[in-house]
């Protein structure tokens, strides 16, 4: 056996090793875990940890419609969430209206592994760009395929909740916070395209904007319709905390401050 299939072998004993833990410790659907942690995935997560990006899977965060996230440790005890896109299930159709019209990214995929690290990519590009705007975002690390790691946001105890689970001790004040995010987004020439309580995580009573994989440039057709949507999204929900706004008047104002 050559070291390189020695190395192989190495990295596929200790990741089945974790997904043996990871099903030991939740209550998983077998046919979702093995849409999760196909064969390329599980030499992807190899290569990370030969590469010494992370140590080890440690166990699910949440499931969303297109992937996975894990919580995982790097060899020095720091935790990172780990999101791993799924190859098997997601959908062609409602990722492609998000990637075309973009010119960081390629077209003509050959097949839906191809859609799917392209769409990793642009998450990755797209919390580059905002953390580099000052948008608070978990911080991109390392890019591989399909796999994408990045700041947790969380304790060693608890993953950050979502704002729609969070009972705000200052509403007004995480209501500006994120209008002012959705300003810098605006101002970077990129706009989220689904933002929404569901995805905002809040931490020590900070708000951090996650999943931007949909996150368009203001050139995309219908950015502008995508930041209006962003703006209703945030606006209606704040009324629970009594706080009104004039959506059309925010939106106004956006467009004053374009570059």
């Amino acid at each position: 056996m050559s070291s390189d299939e020695l190395l192989n072998d190495k990295w596929l004993k200790k990741l089945d090793r974790q997904s043996q833990v990871i099903l030991d410790r939740v209550v998983f659907n077998r046919k979702t875990f093995g849409e999760v942690f196909d064969k390329q995935t599980i030499l992807r997560l190899g290569k990370l940890i030969s590469d010494k990006v992370i140590n080890q899977v440690d166990f699910p965060l949440s499931t969303g419609k297109e992937a996975n996230i894990f919580r995982g440790t790097t060899p020095e005890n720091e935790f990172v969430a780990i999101k791993i896109y799924r190859t098997s299930t997601m959908t062609f159709k409602h990722i492609a209206s998000y990637i075309e019209g973009d010119p960081r990214f390629a077209y003509g995929y050959k097949n839906r592994r191809d859609i799917i690290e392209e769409w990793a990519k642009k998450e990755f590009k797209n919390l580059d760009l905002l953390y580099r705007n000052k948008v608070r975002v978990p911080a991109p690390l390392k890019r591989l395929n399909n796999i994408l790691v990045m700041e947790y946001i969380g304790d060693e105890n608890k993953a950050a909740l979502m704002l729609k689970d969070v009972l705000l001790q200052n509403p007004q004040k995480i209501f500006n916070e994120i209008m002012t995010f959705i300003t810098r987004m605006y101002k970077a020439r990129i706009v989220h395209a689904d933002l929404s309580a569901f995805n905002i995580l809040m931490f020590r009573q900070k708000p951090y904007i996650i999943d931007v994989g949909q996150a368009v440039l203001l050139d995309h057709p219908t950015a502008l319709e995508f930041l209006k949507r962003d703006i209703h999204n945030i606006v209606h929900y704040f009324k629970k905390y009594d706080i009104k706004n004039n959506e059309l008047t925010i939106f106004e104002k956006l467009m004053k401050n374009k570059k």
